[in-house]
């Protein structure tokens, strides 16, 4: 099965009856992350603060999406497990560093829900700097649920090993009452040739061409940048990162595509959606702005696939784990990560 194939079936939702397991989807957009869980057959509530991102979850998903600004205030209905991409304020390590005590933070807000609902698992995602030049803070993070009784494991992943054509490196981190795994990469790569050859020879709506001093421009950019290959997209392997700034404007860093012609053009929102692994029947709500801004804040809804399917084993096949995590005392080993970042 190709690609295009898969992410058109198997990103389909629906509810297992025999899982009957809720999710909490907090800071959610347009559905990424929940669209995964519930191609897995969980059950979503999501929290999001946006107006068309709420109406693009509402469209699609099987769950229902709030719109509503949280705090660490918030009421949330009960829930199994928890799950987001909490906004992370840039600190910056000459800053005031205030870390859980920062309030332009969306961390604060996801831990007082982890302690309001007590879930079984909770799972979020972050850029890498937060493994990196803010690690302190992870620390931090990671410590004060630990405290809750979660036990820890994160690690950088890259959607492109888990079926997206894209690099997109993520911080992924998953707490647990018990010993849970994260997804095994795939042995393939996914192109983005593979995934949107067919949309290149039609000009969609609306198509932005580079002008000729937009390509002057780029040149004087990618020269000034060290650029050893042009920013246009490749078609025999996976795309850079998707994001707000390179979809929507930013021309020296536009994702653009090179025609046959040698015109170069913005990509198109639903080729946008491909390289996110978006299938073609999810419907974006708003204007053309709005709808890249979705999907460049995204989770790839493919590699949420493969994070939900970890989780869901975390409770088909509980009493394995429990076996194999178990001691000569008949005490179960729990992982946990080192109280130091290295």
């Amino acid at each position: 099965m190709g690609y295009i194939d898969k992410i058109n079936t198997e990103l389909r939702p629906f509810v297992d009856k025999e899982l009957n397991k809720t999710v909490l989807d907090l800071f959610a957009g347009c559905g990424g992350l929940s669209l995964g869980f519930e191609a897995a057959g969980f059950k979503t509530i999501g929290f999001e603060m946006l107006k068309d991102a709420s109406a693009s979850y509402n469209t699609n998903l099987i769950g229902e999406c709030f719109e509503q600004e949280l705090t660490t205030e918030t009421h949330y209905p009960a829930a199994d497990i928890i799950i987001g991409g909490p906004p992370c304020q840039p600190f910056s390590v000459g800053g005031k560093q205030l870390g859980l005590k920062d309030s332009r933070d969306g961390f604060p807000i996801f831990i007082a829900a982890v302690e309001q609902v007590k879930p079984d698992i909770f799972l979020f995602e972050n850029v890498r700097g937060l493994l990196y030049k803010n690690k302190w803070y992870l620390q931090e993070i990671i410590n004060h649920l630990q405290s809750l009784g979660y036990f820890i494991k994160f690690s950088l992943l890259n959607a492109k090993n888990y079926g997206v054509p894209q690099n997109r490196e993520r911080v992924i981190v998953v707490g647990a009452k018990r010993n849970i795994n994260l997804p095994s990469k795939k042995s393939k790569l996914v192109t983005a040739g593979e995934a949107i050859n067919d949309l290149l020879n039609s000009i969609p709506e609306n198509a932005k061409f580079l002008t000729p001093s937009m390509d002057k421009y780029i040149a004087k950019y990618e020269k000034a940048s060290h650029c050893v290959n042009p920013r246009d997209l490749h078609l025999n392997k996976p795309a850079r990162t998707l994001t707000c700034r390179n979809l929507a404007g930013a021309t020296g860093d536009m994702q653009r595509v090179k025609l046959e012609d040698g015109r170069r053009r913005r990509l198109s929102c639903k080729e946008a959606a491909r390289l996110q692994s978006f299938p073609d029947w999810f419907e974006f709500q708003g204007n053309e702005t709005s709808i890249y801004n979705q999907i460049g804040n995204a989770v790839a809804p493919y590699f949420a696939l493969s994070l939900a399917r970890e989780i869901k084993k975390y409770y088909t096949d509980g009493d394995l784990y429990e076996t194999i995590h178990r001691d000569e005392n008949n005490q179960l080993l729990l992982f946990n990560e080192p109280k130091k970042l290295h």
